[in-house]
Order: structure tokens, then sequence, then C-alpha cells
């Protein structure tokens, strides 16, 4: 059984540079597309609904994958509202069990640090490992294999020897 990979995308513009990055980042650490990607922008009201099924459906699936890319764009030095909204709906210590990679895209450097000390802490308060220092993306480069390389170079070999390990242990 392969292990699940699930997107989480924070951007409220649906389709955006952030879905684009988040998803190629879940291409190139699990070597396949994802099998779950939530672009929350298309969620509209659900989102605010917390007896809403279909969003409480959502928060399982992604709380049972092996690893998730949660992105956002950087607004305000931090993360938006939208995947705030989404991430409260997770059960402190137990909502993710699996990998967690915080992703942050934004215009200027001076917020490189933003996925580390805003994102990252969330993440793991609701149960997830982080498997390096969180990625932040300068947003015009998203689409560039450059801008993402030196991360993923010294971040794949953990997220593969976690997943091999993950699927060995579901046979």
């Amino acid at each position: 059984m392969s292990a699940r990979v699930a997107v989480v995308v924070g951007n409220p513009r649906p389709a955006s540079r952030t879905l684009h990055a988040a998803s190629y980042v879940a291409r190139q650490l699990a070597g396949r597309e994802p099998d779950l990607t939530i672009d929350l922008a298309t969620l509209g009201p659900a989102l605010l609904d917390w007896a809403d099924p279909g969003v409480a459906d959502l928060v399982a699936e992604v709380g049972a994958a092996d690893l998730v890319v949660v992105a956002s764009p950087t607004y305000k030095g931090t993360y938006t509202g939208l995947l705030k909204l989404f991430l409260d709906r997770f059960a402190g210590g137990t909502g993710l069990r699996g990998l967690a990679v915080p992703l942050l895209l934004g215009a200027a450097p001076q917020h490189h640090l933003a996925a580390e000390l805003t994102l990252r802490p969330v993440l793991t308060e609701i149960g997830a490992t982080v498997p390096g220092r969180g990625l932040f993306v300068i947003d015009r480069q998203h689409d560039d294999p450059a801008a993402y390389a030196d991360w993923l170079a010294a971040t794949s070999p953990v997220v593969a020897a976690f997943l091999r390990t993950r699927e060995e242990a579901a046979r």
C-alpha cells in the first residue's frame, strides 16, 4: 500500500501560484501526484461552518495522510487566515499523524523565516513531524525548480525514508 500524500493550500485565490508550488513539492518528495489536493479558496462558506461534514471529512483525510504539504502565501509576515481556519479544526497533538512540510511563498526575502517561525509551530502543535526546515520561496520564482533544489536535496532523503517505512509497515 502506498503512502498517502496530501496538499493543503491556504491562498484566497483558487488555482494560485501557491497551489502550483505545493503540488510541485509534493510530487518531488513523493515521486508521484498527491492523493488529495485541497485548495481552501474553493470551499467557500463551508470552511466557516464547524458542522459541515465535507470539511470534517477533508480534515480526517489530511490528518491520516503520511505526508502533507501545507502552503500559503505570506500575509503580514505569516500564513493566511484562510489556512488558520482549516488548521484550527485539527486536534492538538494528534490531528496530523504524519510528516508535514510548511511552505510559504512571499514577495520579498525578508520573510524567509516565516515558514519556520509561524507555520511550523502550528503544524507540530497539531501532531505533525516536520522533516526539515520550513520552505520559503519567492513567489515570482514559484515555477523555477532551482528555487526548491537545495531544500529538496536536504529534505527528500528524510521524507523518502519515512514514506518507505510507512509503506513497509502497511504491508
